[in-house]
């Protein structure tokens, strides 16, 4: 009984001592919630919001206290969010970050703070690729650098600091061609000469010479016969030439292999790669862009998403490289202008109204016993008891009233180039029109239009690169003048209008004031007694005058403030090659090259360029006998090596020379003891009808491979001593008939 008793007394004891918890507990929260609203008050939004979580804690359920904590945080994410924009702004990004993250903290769903952490990142690694941009070009890795800020501007077009970079490496690199992906052997240097050649030929001299394999298709002729001369020229230029005089095109398969194809359009079709592009327009209108690379490029395949206002381009690689350039030229913001316009209509009036106003007519009303007249004899009984006056009322007017008002209006409107803004100020006047339905039955409605009543300007700016500011003003300045009812009982109004339309040009910040839009009104009118009233001075006492002046003149002052202008672009962003209009085939570099000046064979005159180009005199009495191409057993210059020093270089070319010397010899030997066996010709054709396959060489001496710079190297007989040709030696004259031909 005593624990029953005890567990009793307990269950009791538990409602009071809960309900004295929930009273303090509400005693905290309120208190919370008014230090709280004390601290806001304050400007102490972090301290309050603290206060308020506070409260929140101590009554969950409590829609006032979770009101006032939602609206806290809030405040308190706009602020901190506001804050990390401007430390953004001025270049303080670590402040920025906090401050985003701050915000988030309160509310992680915060989209501002989100976007503002990303263009935070964003910015970061910009400034990465703009640095590593930077060493590049420090170390001349121009190709490196543009990829890198072509990555960076794609991304962030309105990156100053990175288009600033990419213009400087434009006009470093100004003068070379844009590169192809070849290997850096592409540019190097060569000197080659080949008359009435076998095109393979040229191209296996050009591939000893630059390590590039070339891959003919099956309808190139291989066999067709080319001329080219080319000192201290690249081996880019060579090619170039090569496939343009031979109606050829070729494409990158790797970073040492090109493929040579003709020139038709099914061989484009098949050879050709195509890349696509997706071009973001931040300034220009997609459809304009797309209709000018239709016009310029020829390009069929263009896409246009005006909703998000870019172009997505399918072409050869060569034309997205120009497309890219054109864009650029015409994706530029627009100039804009900020008119800072002043109105201003003063209205002077002047009122004089002074003199003794007369009655203008009396009445004499004699008094009878009718009421609808009298009789004669009740006239003759008349008297001034039975005379009864009316009108007799006067008035002194001693009244002058000026009135000076201004209307001023100071609009300051912000337009872009050669687009129309409006201002109106002033009232809508409404007019009601009736209208009656024709027909049996009909019925009658009314209409109501609106008058602008007031100040109207429109202007229209013209943007010049000189920064100067063509403005189409027209104003118009209307004032309501009376009001009049029809016949029908509808209201219709009277305006008075002024009027004025121009168009002036201006220099930035020039101000100018167009004024004389004058209306002057003089009104006269006068009440007195005829003869008397005329009288001066004297006249007011017999009469009123009343002189009513106005003066309304409208001022108009504009100043234009111009905001951005239209940037003009550089000379190699305006100008630039575009291929033929058959092709869009790249120029190679023409730049000009140092001769390299190489040791020559004695008796032989060297000439400029990488490797020397030897021409020897032929034997006196024997005909000369050039190799065909298509001998194998021609000896040639082996490969330069690369990297050599140049008296390492200067003792192989010698250590060549003397081999070619020999196997020369060799070879004439060979064709004289052919000769003597075979019958003597009766006359001596020319080289080219006679020439004849050369012997192979002998096992002892194998024939190194010919430098990409040298032409082949004619045999001829045995000669006694070398004799140079030199390029300022006139050419010598045809050979008679049965004399040898000289080497050309």
């Amino acid at each position: 009984m005593e624990v029953f008793l005890k567990q009793h007394r307990r269950r009791l004891a538990l409602p009071p001592l809960l309900a004295l918890v929930l009273a303090l507990g509400g005693c905290a929260g309120q208190m919370a919630y008014r230090d709280g609203n004390t601290l806001m008050a304050q400007d102490q939004v972090e301290a309050g919001l603290l206060k308020y979580q506070e409260a929140l804690k101590a009554e969950p359920t409590n829609a006032e206290y979770r009101a006032a904590y939602v609206q806290a945080r809030d405040r308190a994410v706009q602020g901190f969010v506001r804050e990390a924009e401007r430390q953004s702004a001025d270049g303080q990004p670590e402040l920025a970050e906090q401050g985003w993250r701050r915000a988030l903290a309160l509310d992680p769903a915060n989209e501002r703070a989100r976007a503002g952490l990303r263009t935070l990142e964003r910015n970061q690694r910009h400034a990465k690729l703009l640095a590593i941009a930077r060493e590049h070009v420090a170390k001349g890795e121009y190709d490196l650098a543009k990829q890198r800020l072509n990555a960076l501007l794609t991304e962030t077009p309105s990156n100053e600091p990175a288009r600033q970079l990419l213009r400087e490496v434009t006009e470093k690199t100004a003068p070379s061609a844009a590169e192809t992906g070849l290997a850096k052997a592409y540019k190097q240097p060569i000197t080659i000469e080949f008359r009435d050649a076998p095109l393979k030929q040229v191209f296996e001299v050009i591939s000893r010479r630059s390590n590039l394999n070339f891959v003919f298709d099956k309808d190139v002729k291989t066999d067709q016969r080319t001329t080219v001369l080319l000192r201290n020229s690249t081996v880019e230029a060579a090619i170039y030439f090569l496939l343009l005089t031979n109606q050829l095109e070729q494409q990158v398969m790797d970073a040492n292999t090109v493929l040579i194809y003709p020139n038709t359009a099914a061989k484009q079709k098949e050879y050709q790669e195509m890349t696509v592009k997706t071009f973001y327009l931040a300034n220009a209108d997609a459809k304009m862009v797309a209709n000018t690379l239709k016009t310029i490029l020829k390009t069929r395949d263009v896409v246009v998403d005006e909703k998000l206002n870019l172009l997505i381009v399918r072409d050869n690689p060569e034309a997205i490289r120009l497309a890219e350039r054109v864009i650029a030229t015409q994706d530029m913001p627009e100039a804009e202008v900020m008119l800072e316009v002043e109105i201003l209509e003063v209205k002077r009036s002047t009122l004089m109204n002074l003199g003794v106003q007369w009655p203008g007519s009396i009445g004499i009303t004699p008094l009878t016993q009718f009421a609808d007249g009298a009789t004669v004899n009740e006239l003759r009984n008349l008297n001034s008891d039975r005379i009864l006056l009316s009108g007799i009322t006067g008035a002194i007017n001693i009244n002058k009233t000026d009135t000076d008002s201004n209307l001023l209006a100071n609009p300051r409107i912000r337009v872009r180039n050669k687009q129309k803004a409006n201002i109106v100020i002033g009232d809508k006047l409404p007019v009601v029109t009736p209208t009656v339905s024709g027909g049996v039955g009909g019925f009658a409605s009314e209409s109501v239009t609106y008058v602008d009543v007031g100040l109207k300007l429109a202007v229209e700016p013209t943007i010049y690169l000189n920064d100067e500011i063509a403005i189409k003003v027209e104003l118009e300045v209307s004032n309501l003048v009376s009001t009049l009812t029809t016949r029908n009982g509808s209201t219709a109004y009277q305006l008075g209008t002024r009027q004025a339309s121009t168009t002036l040009q201006l220099k930035d910040g020039e101000n100018q004031v167009l004024a004389g839009l004058i209306n002057n009104e003089q009104r006269g009118t006068g009440n007195k007694i005829p003869g008397a009233g005329d009288l001066p001075i004297l006249g007011r006492l017999f009469g009123t005058q009343r002189d009513d002046n106005q003066k309304t003149e409208i001022v108009l002052s504009i100043t234009p403030r111009l905001i951005r202008n239209v940037q003009r672009p550089e000379a190699s962003a305006s100008e630039f090659s575009a291929g033929t209009d058959a092709s869009f085939r790249r120029r190679p570099d023409m730049s000009p090259r140092p001769a390299v000046q190489m040791p020559a064979l004695p008796g032989a005159q060297p000439r400029p360029g990488v490797g020397a180009v030897i021409e020897l005199a032929p034997a006196a009495q024997t005909a000369p006998v050039m190799l065909s191409p298509s001998q194998p057993s021609q000896p040639s210059l082996p490969s330069q090596p690369s990297g050599p020093s140049p008296q390492q270089l200067q003792q192989q070319q010698l250590q060549q020379m003397q081999q070619i010397q020999q196997q020369q010899r060799q070879q004439q030997q060979q064709q004289q003891q052919q000769r003597q066996e075979q019958p003597q010709p009766q006359a001596a054709q020319p080289a080219e009808q006679n020439a004849e396959p050369a012997l192979p060489a002998p096992e002892s001496a194998p024939a190194p491979a010919a430098p990409a710079e040298e032409s082949p190297i004619p045999s001829v007989p045995p000669p006694v001593q070398d004799v140079p040709l030199s390029r300022d030696q006139p050419a010598p004259l045809p050979p008679a008939r049965g004399q040898p031909r000289p080497l050309q």
